[in-house]
């Protein structure tokens, strides 16, 4: 197996070598697994093309104009050579058996998608999960309907899943990975490794969830993308009550900070719905 490793990054200088250092620390790399390691700069204004230039000269190094992470993402893809992917945001680290790990039990299971348990670090502290966010393999696309149910720096993928059920839209600013697993899940059935393989940092002013606000916005859009779809009786409804919920918690939103806008676009779309 062969694994293209894809990471976005946008102004991560002082936390990207420790992303791409877990990369080629992987225990499975060390016994002759084969890696191509892809660097998409998104448009970043620091010191990351020197990084990469001058300590990972095994990078493929790619800049584009600032397009958001879904572009950076998709952009890794159109470079891959490989069936298989693996993603990792620039502020994450792998764990030292991550690809040891995911690739055995993808041998074992003949499946094409694979996730892994995390460990969660906040400003520097390791923290608990709560219950919601419990992770689990199988048939998961109800579990992924509340929200996001797997981290895209735990997965690998096959490519062959990507061309099934599209790549990364781009149309998202946020949430764009939550779009992408309520497609995959609706169709695929995903591996799980209980182990913790990546460690996933957060806290910090740049994360996605904290430069945009009404994240529901954006799940809603996914979720009326999904319900469009053909999809299994029992999918569709627990999808249309996953969405009428959302809707209506940002009404409630909209109605209390007076945001006429959001709450006409709400009241709209509740009406397509709830019938």
């Amino acid at each position: 197996m062969r694994i293209s490793v894809i990471i976005p990054s946008y102004n991560r200088a002082p936390v990207l070598g420790r992303a791409v250092r877990s990369v080629f620390a992987q225990s499975w790399v060390a016994e002759g697994g084969e890696i191509e390691v892809i660097l998409i700069d998104d448009g970043s204004t620091d010191s990351t093309s020197r990084l990469i230039e001058q300590e990972f000269s095994g990078v493929t190094y790619r800049y584009q104009e600032n397009a958001g992470v879904s572009a950076a993402r998709n952009a890794g893809l159109r470079l891959a050579s490989s069936d298989w992917v693996a993603l990792l945001d620039s502020d994450d680290e792998w764990l030292p058996h991550k690809l040891a790990q995911q690739t055995q039990l993808l041998d074992q299971t003949g499946l094409k998608v694979c996730h892994t348990e995390e460990i969660w670090i906040r400003n520097g502290v390791r923290v608990n999960q709560m219950h919601k966010h419990r992770k689990s393999g199988g048939w998961i696309f109800k579990q992924c309907l509340p929200l996001c149910a797997m981290s895209p720096s735990s997965i690998i993928i096959h490519r062959s899943v990507l061309d099934d059920v599209g790549w990364f839209d781009e149309s998202l600013p946020a949430c764009e990975d939550y779009d992408l697993w309520l497609r995959i899940t609706a169709k695929h059935e995903v591996a799980f490794v209980e182990q913790p393989c990546i460690n996933k940092y957060g806290g910090h002013d740049d994360q996605l969830s904290r430069q945009h606000w009404g994240m529901d916005r954006f799940r809603v859009r996914a979720l009326e993308k999904i319900l469009d779809q053909e999809l299994p009786r029992d999918y569709q409804a627990a999808a249309r009550e996953t969405l009428i919920q959302k809707l209506q918690i940002l009404k409630q939103g909209a109605d209390k900070h007076q945001n006429q806008k959001l709450l006409a676009d709400c009241e709209a779309r509740l009406l397509r719905w709830a019938v």
